[in-house]
């Protein structure tokens, strides 16, 4: 189930507010300029469904949103817990970064949890199967896949080099919960 914690940046021991409801994550985020909505995710994905398998059981919901938001790049992140060099992916975006262009992701397996570092608040969002989410360019956050990671993501781009992160070099993520589905 998705769910959406607020926070004070500078309390993450005190949330804010919890919401698990669509409609009050989408409600709760749009003031920060976040994207968030529920699409149709339920392809089941084989165990050894690549990059051009899982676009092709989702190719409906990857033309609508790549039509829709003058996308021209695709590709799929899809992580096990038995992935070479997993901890060290799982640490690299652990660290507050921004990108130069929207970050825009449909989770179709599993699921993740973005932290959006928005003025004075943190959003925790916990993305799973069927959720959308578009961070706008240059949003501070960072991104825990868990310990165990285990999800696929749909990942769009306008220039190739659209997922680049640039670090702010800030230490904010170590000070909030990790993700632990």
């Amino acid at each position: 189930m998705s769910k959406l914690i607020v926070y004070n940046d500078h309390q993450p021991e005190a949330p804010l507010g919890v919401f698990t409801e669509p409609e009050d994550i989408r409600r709760e985020l749009k003031p920060a300029g976040v994207r968030f909505e529920r699409v149709d995710a339920s392809v089941d994905l084989p165990d050894g469904a690549g990059q051009e398998e899982v676009l092709a059981a989702y190719k409906h919901v990857v033309d609508a949103e790549m039509k829709a938001h003058g996308y021209n790049t695709v590709d799929v992140a899809r992580i096990k817990p038995d992935a070479p060099n997993v901890e060290a992916a799982r640490a690299k975006f652990l660290s507050e970064h921004a990108h130069t262009e929207d970050e825009s992701r449909i989770m179709v397996e599993g699921s993740g949890c973005f932290y959006l570092h928005a003025g004075d608040k943190v959003f925790q969002v916990e993305c799973t199967r069927g959720d959308l989410i578009s961070v706008p360019e240059g949003m501070k956050h960072w991104f825990d896949m868990g310990a165990a990671p285990r999800f696929a993501a749909i990942r769009f781009f306008i220039r190739p080099d659209g997922w680049v992160g640039h670090f702010t070099g800030e230490t904010i993520a170590e000070r909030f919960p990790k993700y632990a589905p």
